[in-house]
């Protein structure tokens, strides 16, 4: 004789509360859920898997349209979609969204409407509001920014991949495509990664940039509004060995100012999103998440520009015992400052910026942000600033990215 399906107790807790079960006998809910952290009217299909006593679910989201999706200790703001996937330890603000067989890991970041088609992959990387990804994306150790609206943003293209694991075996390689101190206005020209593409870490890319699509970018490109044209690749093999580095000038100055760029980011949720994000308990389990992401960002560039630092003896002994030579002078030298001054830049590293870094300009800001609409939401409030709140909290925050750029001395 067969048994009734029973629902579970989680289950019929978020029954009771208003969230919207299709098929309430197929879903799995944690004991460690807080019922009172999903909004009634939430939708979650068949198959779905929710866990974490952190995890919160904002009104107007919806889970598990086209596939079945695990939730793990995640924030959503409201109206976001999450299609289908694995997603951990990471925040979605109002209308972010991601498709089918998506897998989102701690560190991630996804302002308002920004999101992805299917099967991409992200961990430690935030898309500032409107960035769009294609499908079959890699896209971890990223911070992206640029465009105004929907219509108008930053692209990756499908079939890109940010290449963040380096043949020496390190992982200092964060890209900046875009910055903190623009793109939090919303006013910068978009950013389009051409598909069936890559982008080797640690590389800078301005804003108004065009990456063909089937390119590989291997460098800065600090121009804006410029079309990439590849270089031509040196054809014939070269002698090549793991674990001796070359210059790391370029690699150490770009993860600074990526580093920079985070604690701008946090600088920019204390202060200013705290005052759009605090209305409802689903909006402010958003900003606190946010927050952590941010901090987890911080601590894994520092944790990985250490673990480069810490190579800096075997790479010089090693090219010594290679070759019978040191390390051409120019090199030799970079290798050494960075070994040595390490601890020093860690300390400070870890410490973040002097606290009053740019308050002048932050105060300036602050004095016209205070009277925006934040009930209208935080898209529109940042849209209704004047040109110059936008210069001042611009220079406010850049001052925070060039107080960690200013660590690092080019040797």
């Amino acid at each position: 004789m067969s048994t009734a399906p029973t629902i579970s107790a989680p289950v019929q807790a978020l029954l009771n509360r208003g969230i919207k079960f299709p098929c309430p006998f197929a879903i799995e809910v944690d004991e460690s859920v807080d019922p009172e952290r999903i909004a009634p009217g939430v939708i979650i299909h068949a198959g779905c898997r929710i866990a974490g006593s952190g995890t919160s679910i904002g009104p107007g989201s919806e889970l598990g349209r086209e596939a079945p999706v695990v939730i793990e200790d995640c924030q959503l703001g409201s109206k976001v979609e999450l299609k289908g996937g694995y997603f951990s330890g990471a925040t979605f603000l109002d209308g972010a969204n991601m498709g089918s067989a998506a897998q989102v890991r701690p560190g991630t970041l996804l302002e308002e409407e920004a999101g992805g088609a299917h099967t991409v992959g992200l961990k430690q990387t935030i898309f500032l509001s409107y960035v769009t990804a294609g499908s079959l994306i890699n896209f971890c150790d990223v911070l992206m920014a640029g465009g105004s609206s929907r219509k108008n943003h930053s692209e990756i293209g499908s079939s890109y991949i940010h290449f963040n694991f380096t043949p020496h075996q390190d992982k200092a390689t964060p890209s900046l495509i875009g910055d903190v101190p623009g793109g939090v206005f919303l006013d910068q020209p978009p950013i389009f990664l051409g598909g069936q593409g890559g982008l080797v870490g640690p590389a800078r890319i301005a804003y108004g940039t065009v990456i063909p699509a089937g390119t590989i970018c291997r460098q800065d490109i600090l121009e804006r509004r410029g079309l990439f044209a590849p270089p031509e690749v040196s054809k014939g093999a070269r002698v090549f060995a793991i674990g001796i580095y070359r210059g790391i000038n370029r690699v150490v100055t770009n993860n600074l100012i990526y580093i920079g760029n985070l604690w701008a980011l946090k600088a920019w949720y204390r202060y200013v999103r705290v005052r759009t994000m605090s209305a409802d308990p689903f909006s402010r389990a958003c900003h606190s998440g946010s927050l952590v992401q941010i901090e987890g960002g911080l601590k894994e560039r520092v944790k990985r520009l250490k673990q480069l630092a810490e190579k800096m003896p075997y790479s010089m002994e090693r090219a010594r015992a290679a070759t019978g030579e040191d390390l051409p002078p120019p090199i030799q030298s970079q290798q050494k400052a960075l070994a040595g001054r390490w601890p020093e830049m860690e300390a400070q590293l870890r410490s973040g910026p002097p606290a009053e870094t740019g308050a002048a300009k932050r105060d300036a800001f602050l004095t016209e942000w205070e009277k925006t609409d934040a009930a209208a939401g935080h898209t529109k409030a940042v849209g209704a600033l004047s040109l110059s709140a936008r210069q001042a909290g611009t220079a406010w925050l850049q001052e925070i990215v060039d107080s960690a750029s200013a660590l690092w001395t080019k040797i």
